[in-house]
Formats: structure tokens, sequence, C-alpha cells
């Protein structure tokens, strides 16, 4: 067994990976300075924009963020005008996301600033650091 009086927290996967989170959260957030859009929200948009229409099920599924925390950020990019609730024609219970035009429109405008968060979080890797992580880190998740 191991001794509990030898383990490093800061050398911990559990607290890189949070450390890691914080800092790709504040650099987003420098990022998109101006923009009322959460990253949790900028990834369901970016769910729609490859796929408009999705039911929020589905969203959640894909994103694998749970229905309630889901209703949420849907409610909030609701409220930006950036998506609708539409009715779902083979199912009277779910209802579709579907973006706005000002959600559409927002695709050009975020999109480069995605790329400017994953470049200046990745700056210190390697180009094949860079894809063991992405590896590493999908292993993880699953």
């Amino acid at each position: 067994m191991a001794d509990p009086d030898k383990f490093d927290i800061e050398k911990s996967v559990g607290f890189l990976l949070a450390k890691a989170y914080q800092r790709a959260c504040a650099i987003f957030k420098e990022e998109f300075e101006g923009y009322d859009v959460t990253p949790q929200q900028y990834g369901l948009l970016r769910f729609l924009w490859q796929e408009d229409g999705l039911t929020q099920a589905e969203l959640s599924a894909r994103s694998q963020i749970d229905r309630t925390t889901m209703g949420g950020l849907i409610d909030r990019l609701q409220k930006e005008g950036l998506v609708i609730r539409g009715t779902h024609p083979e199912d009277r219970r779910a209802y579709r996301i579907c973006l706005t035009d000002r959600g559409k429109s927002f695709q050009k405008e975020l999109t480069p600033m995605a790329h400017t968060v994953q470049a200046r979080l990745t700056s210190k890797l390697e180009p094949g650091e860079i894809e063991s992580l992405m590896q590493l880190l999908d292993k993880i998740r699953r």
C-alpha cells in the first residue's frame, strides 16, 4: 500500500488537470472578453454549428454534460438570443435546439478566438506533444 505521507498533491494527475483547466478558462476569458459566453456555452455553439437542430439529450450526450446543467446552459444561450427551442417533428416531448441568425453569425467571430485560446494554451508544447496530450486526455475522459 502506498505511503499516504509521501503523496505529492502538486504532482497528482487530478491537481495538474484542475490547474490546466483553470489556466484554459483564464485564457478563454481573456480572449473572449466582451462576449458573454462561457467555455461550456461556446462548446454547445460549436456542436450546433456542426449540426444545427440537435435535441437537448443529443447535446448532453455529445458534450458529456448532464441534462440538468444542459438546460441551464441552453436557457442562457436563449436569453442571449443565440438559440431557440423548437418543436421536434417526431417527438413532442423533445425540443430541437436551433441557432438564431445571431448565433450563426457568432461562428465567424468566435472561431478565430478559440484557435487563439488553443494556441496560447499549448504554446510551450511541441506538435508531437500536443498530439500525445490530446490522446491521453481522450483516454482519461472515457
